[in-house]
């Protein structure tokens, strides 16, 4: 006697499994997404402000090597290359000028005098314009 299989194997997902997948995704990324966009956004400031320091540590190195700050003229460029008024000019103090950009991919800015210390150096944050709040508040070495 031989016996029939009417059964059909299936293999695969079945359309109810595929959805509650889909529905855990959606779910995941619903709570998941703004909290890792807020952290991204939140870390162009905090490297913008690691930024600042060395930016501003290097200025103080290029001040004891050539006795003054460079002035506006010669602005925050002095880092990088030697202004012709700089004999004791030891540098280059950063790497290369994209160091001098922040996060945002704008110019840091440069006062000399500061309106906060001896010398600013700042950066308007994500909206490059004076003032704001979180992304947009404005960083510097104050």
């Amino acid at each position: 006697m031989i016996k029939k299989n009417n059964a059909i194997k299936a293999n695969g997902f079945t359309l109810l499994e595929l959805l509650v997948v889909l529905a855990i995704l959606g779910l995941l990324y619903a709570i998941v997404g703004p909290q890792v966009i807020k952290y991204l956004s939140s870390s162009k400031s905090q490297t913008a402000q690691v930024q600042v320091k060395n930016i501003d540590a290097a200025m103080k190195l290029l001040r004891l090597d050539a006795g003054r700050y460079p002035n506006n003229q010669e602005g925050l460029t002095a880092l990088v290359t030697q202004p012709q008024a700089m004999p004791n000019w030891r540098g280059p103090y950063l790497p290369n000028a994209s160091a001098l950009n922040d996060p945002w991919g704008q110019p840091y800015r440069y006062g000399n005098p500061g309106k906060h210390g001896e010398i600013d150096i700042y950066s308007y944050g994500s909206d490059n314009a004076e003032g704001g709040d979180g992304e947009a508040k404005d960083l510097g070495n104050w």
